[in-house]
């Protein structure tokens, strides 16, 4: 029974169909058009409508960045696309005919993970996805953890420094202000101000401006042993393991899996992050210390993920 899976991003919108085994079949892909909620949904009904002329599928799963209200069928808040109170599972599914199931994004790359990727083997995992901001899926014992709203699982937005760095959310503080992409821009330039001198590889980058210096300049710099972005990698990386840390108390997860684009760049996040967090680890001189590791699924695990969720939709 084949199904297809939607991921809509803030520049782009992916969709494809994805067999029961989680292989993806065929996949499209258009522009994220931002400026209005009814445009970026007739964009999916767009991608929706090619795939569905070359083959025949039985449901639509969607993995959308905002709060999902418990029925899966509404984005009540999304604050890249303009969403309020938006019907976007029904909207859709009035207009391709099919049953529409509609999930926050990390939580469908979370059970994309989980079901064909880096914790199949697992019955409870975490994954962190390190992009722009932090975000995050939780599986306990077989089951997606929604919360009693739907809003669980907004890791980014744990509270690690009181009257911190103010987030985008409107609090201060934020997880994700001192691990994720924009915290590494913010890092790399307070670091290139502070000391100049050690900043010539990333000024050389920027074209000489601080206010220029990227997230992507300092992973560059950082593969090519720039010691001062490997100095920023391992600040985020510290708080990268020290929310994980706060996590497995809470939570107490079989594994802990990277996903996001700042976690493409491997070692050099993972080493600072699994030194921290094991250091930080509640009682580690008694339990297992749960693995990191990195996604496997890559971009497409929020598709694998809707695809797999929709087919699980009752009939």
């Amino acid at each position: 029974m084949l199904t297809i899976g939607v991921d809509v991003g803030g520049t782009k919108i992916a969709a494809g169909v994805v067999s029961p085994d989680g292989k993806i079949v065929e996949q499209v892909r258009v522009s994220t058009p931002a400026h209005s909620p009814q445009a970026v949904a007739d964009a999916i009904i767009t991608g929706i409508a090619q795939l569905r002329s070359r083959h025949q599928v039985s449901a639509v799963g969607i993995g959308a960045a905002g709060f999902i209200d418990n029925s899966r069928t509404t984005i009540m808040f999304s604050p890249n696309l303009n969403w309020r109170n938006e019907p976007l599972a029904e909207i859709i599914s009035a207009a391709v005919e099919l049953p529409v199931l509609l999930e926050n994004d990390a939580n469908v790359a979370a059970w994309g993970e989980y079901q064909f990727g880096a914790a199949k083997e697992f019955s409870s995992a975490v994954t962190v996805t390190v992009g722009t901001g932090i975000g995050g899926g939780i599986i306990y014992r077989g089951e997606l953890l929604r919360g009693s709203t739907g809003f669980g699982a907004e890791i980014g937005h744990m509270n690690m420094v009181p009257n911190g760095v103010p987030c985008g959310c409107g609090q201060k503080g934020c997880w994700e202000m001192y691990s994720s992409g924009s915290a590494m821009t913010r890092i790399g330039r307070e670091f290139a101000a502070q000391d100049p001198a050690r900043a010539g590889a990333l000024l050389e980058m920027s074209g000489g401006s601080i206010e220029q210096i990227s997230g992507f300049m300092v992973t560059q710099c950082a593969k090519r042993g720039d010691e001062l972005s490997l100095e920023v990698y391992e600040e985020i990386g510290k708080w990268l393991g020290q929310g994980m840390a706060d996590l497995a108390a809470l939570l107490d997860p079989e594994v802990f899996v990277l996903a996001g684009g700042v976690s493409e760049a491997g070692n050099i996040l993972l080493d600072p992050a699994r030194r921290q967090f094991e250091t930080r680890l509640t009682a580690r001189d008694f339990r297992k210390v749960p693995p990191i590791v990195l996604a496997e699924l890559s971009n497409d695990a929020g598709i694998i993920g809707a695809a797999d969720l929709a087919r699980r939709l009752p009939r």
